[in-house]
């Protein structure tokens, strides 16, 4: 349930609502429920009355005590069950939440990611929803429970004695000053306070991302030093909020002990006079009592919007993020599914409006089946070459064509799944090697998962695990190697059986034998699939049917290897230095 642009600016209680909406049948019988227990404990000062009464006028009291026992267990189960329901809800709303924000993360276009912290995403998905439930139960029901059975207990002391209510009605007003001032610092502690949860959630993100690095460096006691200063501002800031909290609770508890304290006295006075009756006056007082209670209750509600208004602005931010339409899968291309064309078309691009262009007018064609090469110096533009076909980013001018269709008409899901990718750092995910190779396949038979560990030389792998598959890889796949790693990564773009296969340099961490084997492997899939590279090696480039050579954002050359040594300067310096002359010499 993301909330669309033109209403990003409602009110967090609308917000609220919104996110309550599906379980408001649930919610109401809470609610029901929790009047029904306030309205069998306004009866109870009543039935003490009539008690007092019978005990002044050596009436039985069996009948009275019978009374209060049925109410005082009907109040108990009654609310009892009225607050599992209202929890129940509360975590139902906090599910639908999460499911809402992670769905739209999991949609997020990657330029707003690189933009974002993602410990502080993440953050709002676990701390900032989980402030949902309090919301949900003590703010939007306890307002309304609170409220109603606030005015009902007004009501009732009116009717016992008008005076006395009078002077308790001053008190709580002279409370509700002071409350008003209160209540808006609150809100700004709050939303202070999540906001340094996120940037604590940000700072762990980041050292836990890079432990290695991090260790390899010395740098643990910087690094713990800086993790201690966020947690200690999210310490302060959860204090303030803290602080004005408890100062809005005690003030309406110091406010009702007031109330108690002076309509005793003034009671007192009036029973003296004879102006109403003892009976009347306990009554009274158990209402004052009474009273607590919701008041309480209503402060309390007040209180948690805040804290929840704060936490709803965090979630409402994360769903304003520029995000990829919802769309369902695509299927992946049938066997034998015919290659993909791909034409770049004086394409400009830059990762952000404050930095230099990428790319300058980029030109070039690659026909359906083949290996195309792409190759120059770091920062040439090639990587991103990749992500533009992707439609990781869009292009700020010129034209990308697949199958001579522009990127832009094409459905996301249905591109992508005409694309096998893998990654320059190859990454590998948390779970088993299984699930990884299945990762964009997961309807892929075992011959055809057989048939890919060979092509990728996994099958010894698999037979050394000690579960096979179902071995778990660790935390980004540190139980494997760097070149199992990328084998991993090539096996599960070979699996999705695609049209066009993106290989960035694939195969930097591979031995001399294993690049070899996939080397000749990438030789054969190029004969029915339309490979590009990224690489770094000589024996990799000379196999291309084409090389693209890239320079400071721009296409200088195209060509194979021996039309470029002899008519590319670039080329011919790269081949000299970058890649191995002993390949060159047996190209």
């Amino acid at each position: 349930m993301s909330i669309p642009d033109t209403q990003s600016e409602l009110p967090a209680w609308r917000l609220l609502l919104r996110y309550v909406q599906p379980h408001r049948r649930s919610l109401a019988a809470g609610a029901l429920l929790a009047l029904t227990t306030g309205a069998t404990g306004l009866v109870l000062p009543l039935v003490a009355r009539e008690l007092i009464d019978d005990l002044g006028h050596d009436r039985s009291i069996t009948g009275a005590l019978l009374v209060m026992s049925a109410l005082v267990v009907a109040n108990a189960v009654l609310g009892a069950v009225g607050s599992y329901l209202l929890q129940r809800t509360a975590e139902s709303v906090v599910l639908g939440a999460r499911r809402t924000l992670s769905s739209y993360l999991l949609r997020l276009r990657i330029p707003a990611v690189d933009r974002s912290e993602p410990g502080d995403l993440m953050a709002r998905i676990t701390s900032d929803t989980t402030l949902l439930r309090e919301v949900t139960t003590d703010s939007l029901v306890g307002l309304g429970t609170g409220g109603l059975t606030l005015v009902a207990t007004v009501v009732m002391m009116g009717v016992v004695d008008p005076v006395l209510l009078a002077i308790t009605l001053g008190v709580i007003l002279a409370a509700g000053t002071v409350l008003g001032v209160i209540v808006p610092r609150i809100n700004r502690a709050s939303r202070d306070a999540q906001a340094a949860v996120g940037a604590m959630g940000a700072s762990l993100e980041r050292i836990l991302g890079a432990l290695r690095t991090v260790k390899a460096s010395g740098a643990e006691h910087r690094e713990e030093q800086a993790v201690h200063a966020a947690a200690e501002e999210s310490w302060r800031q959860s204090v303030r909020a803290a602080k004005w909290a408890a100062a809005a609770g005690n003030t309406a508890g110091l406010a009702m002990q007031i109330a108690f304290i002076t309509v005793l006295a003034a009671g007192g006075a009036r029973v003296a006079t004879g102006a109403i009756d003892v009976g009347t006056l306990v009554a009274f007082l158990l209402f004052v009592f009474y009273l607590m209670s919701p008041i309480q209750q209503v402060v309390g509600a007040i209180t948690q919007y805040q804290t929840g208004a704060a936490a709803l602005a965090r979630i409402q931010e994360a769903l304003r993020l520029p995000a990829e339409p919802p769309s369902p899968p695509a299927a992946l291309p049938a066997p034998g599914a015919e290659p993909a064309s791909l034409a770049f078309e004086d394409v400009r691009f830059r990762y952000a409006d404050d930095l230099p262009y990428v790319h300058h007018g980029v030109s070039f064609a690659v026909p359906p089946c083949g290996m195309t090469a792409f190759v120059g110096p770091s920062g040439a533009g090639k990587t991103t070459v990749f992500s533009l076909i992707e439609r990781f980013y869009e292009p700020e001018g010129g034209t990308i064509t697949l199958d001579g269709r522009d990127l832009a008409d094409w459905e996301l899901p249905r591109l992508r799944s005409a694309i096998g990718y893998v990654e320059q750092d190859a990454p590998v995910l948390s779970g088993s090697l299984r699930e990884n190779l299945l990762l964009g396949n997961p309807d892929a038979d075992d011959e055809d998962l057989d048939r890919v560990l060979g092509t990728t030389r996994l099958d010894g792998l698999v037979a050394r695990l000690p579960q096979g598959l179902d071995t778990l890889v660790g935390h980004r796949g540190t139980k494997l190697s760097g070149g199992e790693r990328q084998r991993v990564a090539i096996a599960r773009a070979l699996l999705r059986r695609p049209r066009l296969l993106l290989l960035d340099e694939a195969t930097s961490q591979l031995d001399a034998v294993n690049e070899a084997a996939l080397r000749d492997t990438v030789a054969e899939v190029a004969r029915t699939t339309t490979v590009l590279v990224v690489a770094h090696r000589l024996s990799t480039v000379t196999m291309a049917d084409r090389i693209v050579v890239m320079d400071a954002g721009s296409v200088r050359a195209v060509g194979t290897h021996a039309e470029l040594v002899g008519s590319d300067p670039l080329y011919a310096e790269l081949a000299a230095t970058q890649f191995l002359a002993t390949a060159g010499q047996g190209a």
